[in-house]
């Protein structure tokens, strides 16, 4: 799109720009849910006042035991992990501490993977906006288009070979992008209390087998009925104890979300993991480099990427690379063109007999 300027690849976006958009717009939706109506309903005894309860319950969190979630409903227990609790130990039971913070925690998440994108702007400087002078643009006039090739083709020829570093940092990046995805899987591992990086494939696992069989992995973690106790003095002076069960209609909207982001979380990781290794093998690879770069810019004659990849660094082709990506191809092809004459030229005025391949 004309005005927009490339400043990394697809796969650093889809971290940087997707999830971002998807993990704000999941917060809003938690907040919305949570503030708008009740996120914990409770079912009250008279002595008990039902704003009372709902707020106690919600602040001091819930709690189910997971060895009723294998009992029958409806016969042994009126719904799954619910369950009198006579029969269990205070350990058996299983504190759900994670809902009020879902919704801060989503927001945070999203400023995490917006960070390495931050970082590379700030690192870019603008460089590529600078450079491409509206020469994305294929139609403007021929005075001005030859003036802003020259200007870039000047630039390109006095800054070859001092581009290293620039490309390094934008690689770090990247590797940066991918310690976050996956530092996130266990980040909400340790949030859901260790329940988190198997659940998609016990989610499948559930859908696959009989519901008689297997306790559901959404119920287990996101449960939709709680047990809550509340303590208050009777009217004899005593501490009287009353066990309310609340209803979380909240993750109903906590489960759906959490799923997709297993699912999305792999998949980003997946791709992250083959864009830094695609890296490495173009630091290491001059080949490789020259190969990109012939089946990205066809316009572009194959003698001429050969040159320039020969006398030029790895920074310098992630520059080439990226204004391809942005400059009008007809214009690019004309620049790399003169770019590849000028620089076989001055290398011949060396003295330069044999080409010689400059690496990272």
């Amino acid at each position: 799109m004309v005005g927009s300027v490339k400043i990394d690849a697809p796969v650093f976006r889809l971290n940087s720009s997707a999830t971002v958009v998807i993990l704000v717009t999941f917060s809003a939706a938690v907040f919305g849910r949570q503030y708008v109506g009740n996120p914990i309903d409770c079912i009250r005894t008279r002595d008990v006042p039902e704003d009372v309860l709902n707020a106690f319950c919600w602040i001091h969190s819930t709690y189910t035991i997971p060895r009723a979630l294998f009992k029958k409903v409806g016969v042994d227990v009126p719904f799954p992990g619910v369950d009198h609790t006579r029969n269990y130990l205070p350990e058996d039971r299983k504190f759900a501490k994670y809902y009020q913070w879902v919704g801060f925690t989503l927001f945070v998440q999203a400023i995490l993977f917006y960070a390495p994108r931050w970082l590379w702007k700030n690192w870019e400087g603008g460089k590529l906006h600078a450079l491409m002078m509206d020469l994305d643009i294929g139609i403007i006039s021929e005075v001005e288009k030859k003036q802003k090739k020259k200007l870039l083709l000047e630039y390109l020829c006095d800054n070859l070979t001092y581009h290293n570093w620039w490309a390094y940092r934008y690689y770090l990046c990247e590797v940066l992008a991918l310690v976050n995805v996956i530092g996130q899987m266990f980040l909400m591992d340790r949030f859901f209390d260790g329940e988190f990086l198997m659940f998609g494939i016990d989610v499948l696992k559930f859908m696959e087998s009989d519901q008689e069989d297997r306790v559901d992995p959404m119920i287990y973690i996101f449960p939709r009925m709680t047990k809550c106790t509340f303590y208050k003095y009777g009217v004899s002076g005593e501490v009287e104890r009353h066990d309310a069960v609340c209803i979380l209609p909240l993750n109903v909207v906590n489960e759906k979300i959490y799923i997709f982001l297993w699912f999305w979380f792999l998949i980003l990781g997946v791709l992250t993991i083959g864009c830094v290794l695609y890296r490495v093998v173009i630091i290491m690879s001059p080949r490789m480099r020259v190969y990109l770069l012939r089946i990205r810019f066809r316009l572009i004659r194959s003698d001429d990427i050969r040159t320039i990849v020969r006398y030029s660094k790895m920074g310098d082709w992630f520059l080439f690379y990226m204004l391809g990506e942005n400059v009008d191809s007809m214009i690019f092809r004309d620049v790399m063109h003169e770019l590849a004459h000028r620089v076989s030229q001055y290398r011949g005025a060396r003295g330069t007999k044999s080409p010689r391949s400059l690496g990272s």
